[in-house]
């Protein structure tokens, strides 16, 4: 390196320093070591340029994969600088400056307030970073912050910004991101393992390896993995507009342009707008191949998150009627969450929801014949959360045909004050009832709805066998019985809002509301743990949004209290194939299921994505539907 000069010095003692090279700004950390410091004589030739700026990759430069070579310059006079291209080298002098729009962002290490010295040369050449050759990301850890877990309880034990670690790029992702933040890259053969936001942007993994693919070509987070491999296409430096309409797994021609930090992510700048060369096929999972016999040795259930559902939207009351009809079958039971009251998101002090249970039901009557009847606790004004002036809550629909609600006529519901209480047998003092509805755990949040269910008629009773003379199989055979009542608790836990990105600053990552989805799990699995003490032989069906990972906290709360087993776990599902949604760069599954250890036996799941596969303005709701078969003999 150049020995520093007497006048570099006496500038660094005022305040100002020189910098060899954008490797010493950038320094081998997150924040640089001249932040706030004035620096001269930065030489470098322009790979990129933006609305707001330029981005510089040095001359000289380093064999430390630690250390950038690339940085931004900030000023819309020098981007606006038409005698100033890509190719030419110049001299800035400027103000280091680690820029954030939040607080809970990582920051962006830049020059501000540029001054251009000279244009040394014009028309250099410079190649890309290809990314998957030599530099490849990390695919579980995202820090050596997070102590191994980015969803470990407590969370937010320390920030980036303060710890300022030195990077280890081959272990941690966001390590790996910062190392070539300002960097010129190419991505070859990337994939979308996620659908574009609202701007287009795109979270997309390249030609390296990856962990946890799933068989639609996504990245299904799980546990102590993050999947930091992903990194985010971003709005197009040349000024046009990458597609919306674009879907996970589609395959998209080689990207090329500047690896940044913004809005809480680390990401890529493409220079000119992405473009899909092909997308999967089918186009959804497919229908359940779960189909109900009408008696006690199938009855089959289906869940859905059906997003903000009011009657006034006619559009989507046929699309979602269409998905029970289409995909799952009309299941002889169905367990939904958000829905709405009579009159949607118009907040007057309307609470009842049956006029939007009947459109639903008369919806899937006009498409199938299959007739539902609907059973629901209304909520108090307000209290629910969700949208404001909807109310929502979590209902039942079920064909009559097949269950009724233990008791029959003589069922009573609860109301949205009254504790639900388990009787002797086991059975619901209120049929259906709320769990502890003013308890703390339910503030501004859904109370789970508990049901108990029991064939109707005959359903049950199998035919009597030809050999029964004496008629004993009516009186001791397996006829006697119309199957066995099945208790079912519909959730839906507080939201995930509030939580920070996960290459955020806060490490490890802010997960919002976790503390009272792991007070709503306890509550709910207690209640559940009543049945199971009544009779440790119960069928016991948990069904809803837990607004969580199968892996975090609350869930594994859940599980631990309520003595019930997850039931992707029974059936068997590849870990990879558990998920419901799509957030950021992962699949994740948000909806579960558990089932007792009786009801476990024989059971059958799946997810059936309807919507995860399609493009944003295409899905009926933003969770995926399941469907599971139970023998409840």
């Amino acid at each position: 390196m150049k020995s520093t000069s007497v006048l570099a010095c006496a500038l660094a003692a005022a305040g100002t320093a020189s910098a060899e090279t954008i490797g010493e700004i950038n320094g081998n950390r997150f924040l640089s070591p001249f932040d706030g410091k004035k620096v001269t004589n930065v030489t470098g030739v322009v790979t990129a340029k933006g609305p707001s700026g330029v981005w510089l990759r040095s001359l000289e430069t380093t064999t430390d994969e630690r250390v950038s070579d690339g940085i931004y310059v900030y000023g819309s006079a020098l981007a606006k600088n038409t005698s100033i291209t890509t190719g030419d080298v110049i001299v800035v002098d400027g103000t280091v400056s680690e820029y954030r729009s939040s607080a809970a962002y990582l920051p962006l290490t830049e020059i501000t307030l540029p001054t251009v010295r000279a244009i040394l040369e014009r028309n250099r050449t410079f190649a890309p970073i290809v990314l998957g050759t030599k530099r490849s990301p990390p695919t579980r850890q995202l820090s050596g912050l997070d102590s191994g877990n980015a969803f470990a309880v407590p969370n937010n034990q320390s920030l980036i910004t303060v710890v300022n670690p030195v990077l280890e790029p081959s272990k941690y992702g966001l390590d790996f991101w910062e190392s070539l933040v300002g960097e010129y890259v190419t991505i070859k053969n990337p994939r979308a393992v996620g659908r574009p936001n609202r701007y287009g942007d795109t979270w997309v993994v390249g030609d390296w390896h990856t962990t946890g693919d799933n068989k639609r070509a996504g990245l299904t987070i799980s546990s102590n993995d993050a999947n930091p491999e992903a990194i985010l296409i971003t709005t197009p430096l040349d000024g046009t507009k990458n597609r919306a309409d674009g879907k996970l797994g589609d395959e998209l021609e080689d990207i090329t342009g500047i690896v940044s930090q913004g809005f809480g992510f680390y990401q890529i700048q493409p220079l000119t707008k992405l473009t899909v060369t092909s997308s999967l096929e089918p186009a959804v999972s497919g229908a359940t191949k779960l189909i109900s016999n009408g008696k006690c040795s199938g009855i089959t259930v289906g869940g859905y998150n059906i997003e903000n559902f009011s009657p006034k939207d006619v559009d989507h009351v046929t699309a979602v009627a269409t998905h029970i009809v289409e995909y799952l079958k009309t299941p002889d039971l169905l367990i939904l969450q958000e829905v709405q009251d009579n009159n949607g998101a118009t907040n007057d002090g309307t609470v009842d929801s049956g006029l939007t249970l009947a459109a639903l039901a008369d919806a899937i009557a006009d498409l199938s014949n299959v007739v539902y009847n609907y059973t629901y606790v209304n909520p108090i004004d307000g209290e629910n959360g969700g949208a404001p002036g909807g109310n929502i809550r979590n209902a039942y629909l079920y064909r009559p045909n097949v269950l009724q609600l233990q008791g029959g006529s003589t069922a009573m519901a609860g109301d949205a004050v009254t504790a639900n209480e388990v009787l002797k047998g086991p059975k619901l003092k209120y049929n259906p009832g709320l769990i502890d509805p003013n308890n703390a755990a339910w503030l501004d949040s859904r109370k789970p709805l508990v049901a108990a269910w029991e064939l109707v008629g005959s359903q049950g009773k199998p035919n009597k066998p030809w050999w029964d003379v004496l008629g004993l199989w009516d009186l001791f055979g397996p006829g006697k019985s119309k199957g066995k009542t099945l208790f079912t608790v519909n959730v839906h836990f507080t939201s995930k809002g509030g939580s920070s990105s996960l290459h955020g600053d806060a490490r490890p990552p802010v997960n919002g509301g976790v503390e009272q989805r792991i007070a709503q799990a306890t509550v709910a699995g207690e209640f559940i743990s009543e049945i199971l003490d009544r009779d440790n032989n119960a069928l016991v069906l948990t069904v809803g949004d837990f607004n969580e990972y199968g892996f975090a906290a609350p869930v594994e709360t859940f599980a631990k209290v309520s003595r019930l087993r997850d039931l992707d776990e029974v059936a068997k599902i590849p870990v990879t194939e558990r998920y419901s949604y799509i957030y950021d760069m992962n699949t994740q599954e948000l909806d579960h299921a558990f089932v007792s250890k009786q009801l476990g036996k024989g059971a059958k799941f799946e997810h059936l994505h309807v919507n995860t596969w399609l493009a944003y303005n295409d899905q009926v709701s933003d969770h995926d539907p399941s469907v599971a078969k139970f023998d409840i003999c």
